[in-house]
């Protein structure tokens, strides 16, 4: 076991000694903002050496390595005395303006909050903590991996189902939408960051100088509004190598449709909004009266057509609700096929998303511009030997080869189909159309099933009657 993997099992271990902490879910957002400011201590130890004149947003007493790094410091009442009423405030008040890293400070402590009680396993929680070296590139990657398991325990604690895209599905669109240097890249309801993530993975290859990560840091963005997510997603992207993430605290539904402009456009966007969510009343009135609705799925839908510019990509998530569904549903289909070439629907199988929800899902790709012609459909097997997935063994990136050796040469198979969009008209946009390919049982009439069933009853009364005839005998 790492050293890293150790630190994080004994922060848990004694997290869970503290009567102040309940839950999982509390004793996650306990150890992330504790592990944002020792990240941002280090980073802060690059910063002054990369940038020229470099000066801490932070107030020299708060600083990590003024009151959590001396392991024979501050604990008990006092240590406690000090987080509550000096170390919040001040973070939770500090000025925006002043620099960028402010900003990423007070986003972060805005909506956060310290559950332990406990100073004396507080102390012990920062000393381990403390051993953490993230300006180390080891320790960095190995973090990496324990980041994602402290995401799985979360959704198990039942609190964010939503926030989390499998990992070989966020790989998958990413590759199959190819992101290149410079160009916009947008999850508007991000999470934990997976999609960003995954992008900044798949555009290292492109990076050779300070100027083209420059580029990269400006290009990527998202924006999530709650605060437990938002603030994992900001350390993860500080892992990742941003200096200064661009993840905003916001709901972009909120913002009246009418209002974004050409300066808001995007080459890209890669999402997994909410699904089965209800937004807050009020929220559908910022949208046209065609696209009202308070299931949030189908409003970022609606979003994500406006902010595309021409040409620009696009790979979601979204729900076989969205197939088949009717009224703004249809209406959304409609506005899809028109303003966009929908020319992909990936239909993942039942589980990928298990233990959190059992509802299937579909990725669709499409490109805004030109309006839909021709619908192609890929339906994900199962491996062989699988009949679901689960926790212990998820969806993995190598069951896409199937999709990525077809992508460029497609043909019908008995995965592959194509639907064109006149079919779809005639169906009124209802695009859950089924595999042709696939053995369909074949039902017999109504009628000759009844006369099978009678039959059926019959044989088994004379069986009865033949036992109840046979255990007479027995017993006279």
């Amino acid at each position: 076991m790492s050293n890293i993997t150790t630190n994080i099992k004994s922060i848990r271990d004694i997290m869970r000694k503290d009567t102040g902490v309940d839950g999982d879910a509390q004793r996650i957002s306990q150890m992330v903002w504790m592990l944002f400011m020792k990240i941002f201590s280090d980073k802060e130890e690059e910063w002054e050496i990369t940038i020229d004149n470099y000066v801490s947003p932070i107030p020299e007493n708060l600083k990590w390595q003024n009151w959590a790094a001396d392991d024979e410091g501050l604990t008990g009442d006092l240590l406690m005395d000090f987080i509550d009423n000096e170390l919040f405030p001040a973070l939770k008040d500090l000025d925006i303006s002043i620099s960028p890293q402010t900003h990423i400070i007070r986003s972060v402590f805005d909506d956060t909050y310290n559950y332990m009680k406990n100073g004396t396993l507080f102390r012990q929680v920062i000393n381990v903590i403390d051993n953490i070296d993230f300006n180390s590139t080891t320790e960095r990657h190995l973090f990496n991996d324990i980041y994602e398991t402290i995401l799985k325990e979360l959704q198990s604690a039942g609190s964010s189902g939503e926030y989390y895209t499998p990992r070989a599905v966020t790989q998958f669109m990413v590759d199959m939408i190819n992101p290149q240097l410079g160009e916009s890249v947008l999850d508007p309801a991000c999470g934990t960051g997976g999609f960003l993530t995954c992008t900044i993975d798949h555009l290292r290859d492109q990076i050779n100088t300070p100027k083209d990560r420059d580029i990269v840091q400006n290009s990527i963005r998202g924006i999530e509004k709650k605060p437990l997510p938002h603030l994992l997603c900001t350390t993860n992207l500080m892992l990742h190598g941003f200096d200064l993430p661009a993840v905003r605290r916001d709901n972009l539904l909120s913002k009246p449709y009418s209002d974004w402009g050409i300066k808001d456009k995007l080459d890209i966007i890669l999402t997994n909004p909410p699904f089965g969510g209800v937004e807050e009343d009020g929220t559908e009135t910022n949208f046209p009266a065609k696209f009202r609705t308070k299931e949030t799925a189908d409003l970022f839908l609606a979003l994500i057509i406006k902010l595309l510019k021409n040409n620009g990509r696009c790979a979601v998530v979204l729900p076989d609700g969205t197939l088949f569904g009717e009224g703004v549903k249809t209406r959304l289909k409609e506005e899809l096929l028109e303003k966009c070439n929908l020319h992909t629907i990936v239909r993942l199988p039942n589980g990928v998303f298990n233990p959190y929800t059992g509802i299937k899902t579909n990725v669709l790709f499409f490109e805004k511009g030109t309006p839909t012609e021709d619908i192609w459909y890929f339906e994900h097997p199962y491996p062989e030997g699988v009949v679901s997935y689960n926790k212990g063994k998820p969806i993995n990136i190598k069951e896409f080869d199937l999709e990525k050796s077809w992508w460029n040469n497609r043909e019908e198979n008995q995965h592959a189909w194509k639907v064109s969009v006149e079919e779809i008209k005639k169906r009124n946009y209802n695009l859950d159309i089924k595999n042709p390919h696939q053995a369909v049982d074949t039902l017999a009439s109504p009628e000759v099933i009844l006369e099978k069933f009678n039959a059926a009853e019959k044989k088994i009364a004379s069986v009865q009657d033949e036992i109840v005839k046979v255990l007479t005998e027995a017993l006279q």
